[in-house]
């Protein structure tokens, strides 16, 4: 997936969740940040940050933060782009070989998953999860506790149950990783229902990408160390 009309800048404070300050050209500018987790090892006073301008003029925040620099990383923080990742590459088999269909949004039960795809040998359910949380060159998620991750976790290992073949896919939104593994200190739960699913026969898959400032692509496996 790629951006337009990226622009460079200082990050300076982030005053709610939704909302940064960022120093672009002498200027201090209001952008949206599109990822609600805490980000709070990525979002430091001074560090370095891309801006993607909106085309939308109505908008009341002219600006995305999408990418954040940490030392000799470039992290894609965008919580949106994991699944357009995703998408994009199951739509050429990388994921599976024979899709007939890609369908996103997919109601199962009393959840909402990120995308069902269509196989010959029958439904193939998948939630992405995008992991922006990295130490010492090590992978994890998530990087504050998720309870609807937990619930997304049974969902899976339900439709395992029922006859269907199920994937929690973590996109890892940078280059150069080690490993990827549940966040136990962060949240325990996740962790124990993340090791539940995968030996209840949901497939748990990790992934590193290759990010620029202005483009996201797939990249290769990463071991996953439960």
């Amino acid at each position: 997936m790629r951006y337009q009309n990226i622009t460079k800048g200082t990050f300076l404070a982030r005053p709610n969740r939704f909302i940064a300050h960022v120093l672009v050209d002498g200027e201090t500018v209001v952008c949206h940040v599109k990822n609600t987790g805490r980000c709070a090892e990525l979002l430091r006073p001074g560090a370095t940050v891309y801006l993607e301008k909106s085309r939308n003029p109505a908008r009341k925040t002219a600006w995305d933060l999408v990418a954040v620099e940490k030392g000799d990383l470039l992290i894609n923080m965008d919580a949106q782009a994991p699944n357009r990742v995703f998408a994009e590459w199951a739509a050429e088999g990388k994921f599976l070989p024979e899709v007939e269909a890609i369908r996103p949004e997919y109601r199962y039960g009393a959840s909402r998953l990120d995308f069902a795809l269509t196989t010959p040998q029958g439904l193939h359910l998948v939630e992405v999860k995008g992991v922006t949380l990295e130490e010492g060159g090590h992978a994890r998620f998530p990087d504050a506790p998720t309870e609807r991750g937990v619930r997304h976790l049974h969902t899976l290992m339900r439709a395992v149950e029922q006859g269907h073949r199920a994937t929690v896919f973590f996109v890892v939104q940078m280059d150069n990783v080690l490993d990827f593994a549940p966040n136990d200190e962060t949240h325990p739960a996740f962790g124990e229902a993340l090791r539940q699913a995968a030996s209840a026969g949901v497939q748990v898959l990790a992934y590193s990408c290759h990010v620029t400032p202005e483009e996201v692509t797939m990249d290769r496996p990463v071991p996953v160390l439960l």
